[in-house]
């Protein structure tokens, strides 16, 4: 079964000059440059540059990821999309962003991940590559040949849902909703009213979004809810998330950190997310999610292949979670970017940073 998008939690105030802070002044430090051209020279590295940074270095063959179905390593496409959106927001790494790019538009990689169009074509990986698209800079109405904003208005159906047409079934749900919306609204023609509207009749009573559309007993996730947030306020002057804000702010731990379902402690991933949005409408729980997460960034004491990474959990370092959970916390790390709605990689530093110990 070809990989589809799925929701994993393995994304001017003094406390926002704090966030800003660099995360160590270090010695200058040679960065050498893709390609083999001239180091750039780093002296001051933000949390967010030291994590873009390892995540370019975990790239299997510098431009994508990979994971195991059933034993069977299989290339991870929505994982390396989250990975250039990571990029951007942390303005560098931009080198890596293009290789990935480049990898993601390859007509192989490109139908595997979104489907043939006809008989197979998935709505959240669709509108996760057409706002990638957007954010570097490209034509997304010719990205690998595809028409991305053709191809995902396509899956709009009457009722509002943007739904996959899947001989394994419709997994369409809030995430991939969120994703339509937020690049939708970086068109000239906007965001369908009944798509917001959809989106809007999926909130639960309590105010939270759950992972999946239609569920028998509605109780809300953390993580859909950070991504309904920013899919309800993409483009919309009139409306307002509020009531989602509330309901999120109010699974916030005293530490800051954010608990994912089912579980009984903080994780990266979760927290990110959770930040991320936080940042985007001035809420003062970002900066308490981001005093949890930059902590937690493994530094010099940490051995240099681990060095920018954040781990998922208490447990520690862990290759296999450790990028998700990196990808999320480097969001959270550029509190300045407003949201996936304005995110650009416009400006962004070619080169990879390494923290200087």
């Amino acid at each position: 079964m070809p990989p589809r998008h799925r929701l994993v939690r393995l994304l001017a105030t003094p406390a926002l000059a704090a966030v800003l802070l660099p995360l160590s002044i270090a010695p200058a430090t040679a960065v050498p440059a893709a390609g083999g051209g001239s180091p750039a020279l780093v002296t001051t590295l933000l949390p967010r540059e030291v994590s873009a940074g390892w995540l370019a270095r975990q790239l299997v063959d510098g431009d994508h990821f990979e994971r195991v179905v059933a034993g069977t390593v299989r290339p991870d496409q929505d994982l390396t999309v989250d990975a250039v959106l990571a990029f951007a927001a942390a303005a560098t790494a931009d080198d890596a962003g293009a290789r990935a790019t480049a990898w993601l538009a390859r007509p192989d990689i490109l139908a595997d991940y979104l489907g043939d169009g006809t008989t197979e074509a998935y709505a959240g990986p669709t509108a996760k590559l057409l706002l990638l698209a957007q954010v570097r800079g490209l034509d997304p109405t010719n990205f690998g040949g595809v028409d991305l904003v053709a191809r995902l208005l396509s899956m709009l159906a009457p009722n509002g849902r943007f739904a996959d047409r899947s001989q394994s079934g419709d997994r369409s749900d809030v995430a991939s909703q969120s994703f339509a919306l937020i690049a939708l609204s970086r068109t000239a023609a906007g965001i369908p009213q009944s798509a917001r509207s959809f989106l809007s009749a999926g909130q639960c009573p309590t105010g939270g979004y759950p992972a999946a559309f239609g569920p028998t007993t509605c109780a809300g996730d953390p993580d859909a809810t950070a991504l309904g947030i920013q899919g309800f306020n993409a483009g919309n002057g009139a409306g307002s998330s509020g009531y989602a804000m509330g309901w999120l702010v109010n699974q916030q731990r005293p530490d800051g950190g954010f608990v994912s379902p089912g579980a009984t402690e903080p994780n990266a991933v979760t927290t990110g997310r959770a930040s991320h949005t936080l940042f985007t409408v001035g809420s003062s729980g970002g900066y308490r999610a981001f005093k949890w997460l930059e902590p937690r960034q493994l530094r010099c004491a940490a051995a240099p292949e681990q060095r920018g990474a954040v781990p998922y959990n208490s447990t520690g370092f862990d290759q296999a979670t450790a990028v998700r959970a990196t990808v999320q916390a480097t969001l959270a790390f550029s509190p300045g970017l407003k949201g996936f709605a304005r995110l650009s990689a416009a400006g962004a530093k070619p080169e990879s940073p390494v923290l200087s110990c």
